[in-house]
């Protein structure tokens, strides 16, 4: 893959999340699915395989649902390291910086991306219909950032989206640890698909 493409596409994904934070939660949701959209149809980075690609007709994505929508603080937790080996990047380390409580649905870990410029990770696992591997709500370092608000981290489960290595076997990605495990199935986000692995 063509680096400057990779470079590209996460140039866009920023300005994507960029635009989403501009707007009302349930008109940023509509332009991150088509923007997704368009991104996994027309970008030489798309994780999309070539013949996944040629039958694609878009995301499949739920409604969106504002009682998923959580301003929270993120509140303090013993610390934690934990690695995970992709395929890509080598060993990626995280340390948990804390957890955000979600009414109705539990509380995630919070991790911090602790290489070169770090960044924010949310990831999640939970029993509904997205990718049985997980999802990822934030990946700051990768762009995927809704902001924050007086109140506190913007964690909006509706932008839940499938990891590049549920459309790609060919990539590795961090999956969620037991502290991003949930019992109660999140209808909401970028659900299981056709290019989605079982």
């Amino acid at each position: 893959m063509n680096r400057l493409d990779v470079l590209d596409w996460r140039r866009r994904v920023a300005a994507l999340y960029a635009r989403v934070r501009e707007l009302d939660p349930e008109a940023g949701h509509a332009a991150w699915v088509a923007g997704r959209g368009e991104l996994f149809a027309t970008h030489p980075a798309g994780p999309l395989l070539p013949a996944d690609r040629e039958r694609f007709a878009g995301l499949p994505v739920a409604a969106y649902d504002p009682a998923l929508r959580f301003e929270v603080p993120v509140e303090p937790a013993a610390p934690l390291r934990r690695e995970a080996v992709t395929g890509t990047d080598g060993t990626v380390a995280f340390e948990r910086i804390g957890t955000v409580a979600l009414p109705g649905v539990g509380t995630l870990d919070v991790w911090w991306l602790d290489q070169y410029g770090g960044g924010l990770f949310l990831p999640l696992k939970d029993p509904g219909p997205g990718y049985g591997g997980g999802r990822y709500v934030l990946d700051t370092v990768k762009g995927a950032d809704l902001g924050s608000t007086a109140r506190g981290l913007v964690v909006d489960l509706n932008f839940a989206y499938p990891p590049s290595c549920a459309y790609d076997p060919a990539w590795a990605c961090p999956l969620p640890p037991p502290g991003n495990v949930v019992d109660v199935a999140v209808h909401a986000g970028e659900l299981a698909g056709p290019w989605a692995a079982p």
